[in-house]
């Protein structure tokens, strides 16, 4: 080889190099840009105007039974919503199932309204008992703002529940042969302004499970825990699942319990 390609090939490969370094060299000052772009969003979060609307809706009387849902036990006794999220998803002896948020109010609202829980789950987002739901949902993981994820992984159910839900999460299928671990096994990546954190570490589920129900700013709507799986399957090119099944429930265990001691910052906003 010549001088001429020689040095025309070192040129080339020095190209090469700075633009692979750029990424890594501007790393820190991209995150720090998002981070303030976030807090910015943070400062007027609507998810507070929809968690108001919701509190009203926990008080107002409606179904068959034209009763509130006031007395709903979520887990600390009837009527108890402070912290109560934060140990969602759990066992429930009264329905011999483990629910999470939305199954378990979709189960006060049968048993205390009389509303036939087949109506929210082919119901549709934004819309009738569905828009409901998402409200008093709002209303209820704010009174768990700050506290610490703790979810007790004791009873038997819930360890069968984190089983199913480890195995659904690193199952790969459909036309993309995507998993959910495609996008959440790794740590340090991100899509556009969205950080993808690891889900299965203990840090990147606390900050992804902690994180959600969430105000998704480019949709504008609020989006509750099961509609961000919803998204999830979607993405993986999946068939929707149905709405509060044990699939999305043992998701939901398996992130939770990954989770565990991690600090809720829901309802947050996000991209």
């Amino acid at each position: 080889m010549n001088k001429t390609k020689q040095t025309m090939l070192f040129a080339g490969l020095l190209g090469v190099l700075g633009a692979m370094a750029m990424p890594f060299a501007h790393a820190d000052a991209t995150s720090d840009a998002i981070a303030e772009y976030r807090e910015m969003l943070a400062e007027a979060n609507p998810s507070e105007l929809i968690a108001a609307e919701g509190e009203e809706l926990w008080k107002t009387p409606r179904g068959p039974k034209n009763a509130t849902l006031e007395k709903c036990d979520l887990g600390k006794g009837p009527g108890v919503i402070e912290g109560a999220s934060a140990e969602l998803p759990r066992y429930f002896e009264d329905t011999g199932r483990v629910q999470d948020l939305e199954s378990r109010l979709m189960t006060c609202m049968e048993t205390l309204q009389g509303i036939d829980p087949q109506k929210i789950i082919n119901g549709k987002w934004g819309k009738g008992d569905m828009a409901v739901m998402v409200a008093v949902v709002a209303h209820v993981v704010s009174a768990s703002t700050g506290k610490k994820v703790n979810v007790d992984m004791s009873n038997p159910h819930m360890k069968r529940m984190y089983a199913l839900g480890k195995e659904t999460f690193h199952y790969r299928a459909g036309p993309m042969d995507f998993a959910c671990t495609t996008c959440h096994g790794d740590s340090g990546k991100r899509i556009r302004l969205q950080d993808l954190p690891d889900l299965r570490t203990n840090k990147g589920a606390a900050a992804g499970w902690g994180a959600w129900p969430a105000y998704r700013v480019g949709k504008g709507v609020f989006w509750t825990m099961q509609r961000r799986l919803r998204g999830c399957y979607r993405q993986q090119r999946f068939p929707f699942p149905i709405y509060g099944s044990d699939a999305t429930i043992a998701l939901s265990v398996y992130l939770a319990a990954n989770g565990n001691g991690g600090t809720i910052i829901s309802p947050s906003i996000k991209r």
